[in-house]
């Protein structure tokens, strides 16, 4: 009896392999046939194993969910540090400004500064562009009957981005940096140098008449310097990026196929200029 057991194992285990290979081949094959029958089956088989496999993967979900929960919490602490330290630089730069402020206050008054015109404007949606190759405008949802008036400076968040040239009763064009004949007095903000910023019907822009072509570097931030009164000084206006051609090449601050609303800036010099009428609410922009 006991060798006819270990006979039967033995066979078993000797052909167990081509058993489970003809098994899998057979399942296979009847997965491939087309009968009501053995569709039923196979259905009933699923809804079998369905519960089945759901039980099963329930700890699986769980340990995922746990280890997904603690990858959650290490990222939030990492985060909340982050967070922390850019808050106390920030109330650090707070506490300078504020300082400075009041420094630059005092100084105004010790000197008896003129102040500079209030600015006011208005916010408008820009509802067309045109960047062919000869002309660089956009066309915005705001006129005369809103306050714009010509030579008024167009800005978003980051800076400026062009001035206006035509001006209707409900819209108005705005002449882009980046025209060809876009040309406004800038300054260096790190050196305070002179310079022309012209476009070219190219993204980018070209740096002309600066006051001292050898201090320029690479990066540096250009804005409006006022000159003419025509523009409010220290809009941002672009930063220097190459040499090319002997000649500064800078990179608007605004990407003009990006903006969706703008403002239309209300400044003069009182006594130089004639005041223009103001638009909307007065507030700061920078």
């Amino acid at each position: 009896m006991i060798k006819l057991t270990l006979s039967f194992r033995g066979l078993v285990q000797r052909f167990s392999l081509p058993i489970l290979i003809g098994a899998a081949i057979g399942l296979m094959l009847l997965n491939r046939v087309d009968n009501p029958v053995v569709s039923r089956a196979r259905t009933q088989v699923a809804d079998a194993i369905a519960p089945v496999m759901d039980v099963l993967s329930r700890p699986v979900v769980a340990v995922q969910s746990g280890v997904d929960y603690v990858d959650h919490f290490f990222s939030v602490f990492e985060e909340n540090a982050r967070l922390r330290e850019d808050n106390d630089r920030l109330m650090h730069w707070q506490a300078v400004a504020r300082r400075l402020g009041s420094e630059n206050e005092e100084f105004r008054t010790l000197l008896s500064t003129v102040a500079e015109p209030r600015n006011a404007f208005v916010t408008a949606r820009v509802v067309g562009m045109s960047s062919g190759t000869f002309v660089r405008t956009a066309l915005i949802s705001a006129g005369a009957g809103d306050g714009v008036a010509v030579g008024q400076a167009v800005v978003t968040a980051q800076g400026m981005i062009g001035r206006i040239v035509e001006v209707g009763n409900r819209s108005a064009r705005v002449l882009l940096l980046t025209d060809l004949n876009s040309h406004i007095p800038v300054v260096m903000e790190r050196t305070r140098d002179a310079a022309v910023l012209s476009g070219d019907n190219t993204d980018l822009l070209r740096l002309l008449y600066v006051t001292d072509a050898m201090t320029v570097q690479s990066g540096d931030r250009l804005v409006t310097s006022g000159e003419g009164g025509m523009l409010p000084p220290g809009l941002p206006v672009g930063q220097v990026t190459a040499f090319e051609d002997g000649i500064w090449r800078v990179q608007p601050l605004v990407d003009p196929s990006r903006v969706e609303y703008v403002r239309i800036l209300d400044y003069a010099l009182p006594g130089l200029l004639p005041t223009t009428h103001e638009a909307g609410a007065l507030d700061e922009l920078w």
